[in-house]
């Protein structure tokens, strides 16, 4: 099933994530339904704020990037068909030198910024059975899964962003919390919450 993703300015995008166990209620269907999502949007991650839940649960498919010509034959082998399921996800270590990236959210359609991250992480996770897992990431893979992690610890890429920056983008950010935006997929406005 479709979700809405829920547009900036809503609340629950601010809100830190709580653990998960599992027994929380429907958590397969609420991960098939998030994938469902993210694919309809074109998205390489999404993460469950954004479907309106404040719980530790993010997903990531960097298929997509597999097909930039820009990159190596090795990095488009690490992106190419890299799809996992990340539960109670904790960041233990980034390293190396900060590097930028231009990044977008779906929750902030069309506002697209440079953003600086660190290239490598380590990080544990439990998957869709609560297995845990402790792995490292680098390059691509490491920015999606940094960006969803965000998420889920109520920080959006634009809180990373300048104080110019911010001043820039204030207008449209202002433009999708009140839902003056077209977008080619499902999504849920704070200013439309409000109306109800």
């Amino acid at each position: 099933m479709i979700l809405p993703i829920v547009a900036y300015g809503d609340p629950v995008l601010k809100k830190e994530g709580e653990d998960i166990s599992t027994e929380y209620p429907n958590l397969k269907e609420v991960i098939a339904n998030m994938y469902d999502t993210m694919y309809e949007a074109y998205g390489v991650g999404l993460a469950a704020p954004q479907v309106g839940l404040s719980i530790r649960l993010f997903l990531v498919d960097t298929t997509p990037f597999a097909d930039d010509e820009d990159l190596t034959k090795e990095e488009q082998a690490s992106l190419k068909d890299f799809r996992r399921t990340f539960i109670n996800a904790e960041i233990l270590e980034e390293s190396g030198d900060e590097w930028a990236f231009n990044e977008g959210c779906l929750s902030i359609p069309e506002v697209r910024e440079d953003v600086f991250r660190k290239p490598k992480i380590k990080i544990q996770y439990q998957d869709e059975d609560f297995e845990t897992h402790v792995e490292e990431f680098d390059g691509l893979v490491a920015r999606v899964i940094q960006h969803e992690y965000d998420h889920i610890e109520g920080v959006l890429f634009t809180d990373k962003l300048s104080t110019l920056k911010k001043r820039l983008i204030k207008s449209r950010l202002s433009n999708i919390s009140k839902g003056n935006i077209s977008v080619d997929y499902k999504m849920r406005f704070p200013a439309m919450k409000k109306k109800r």
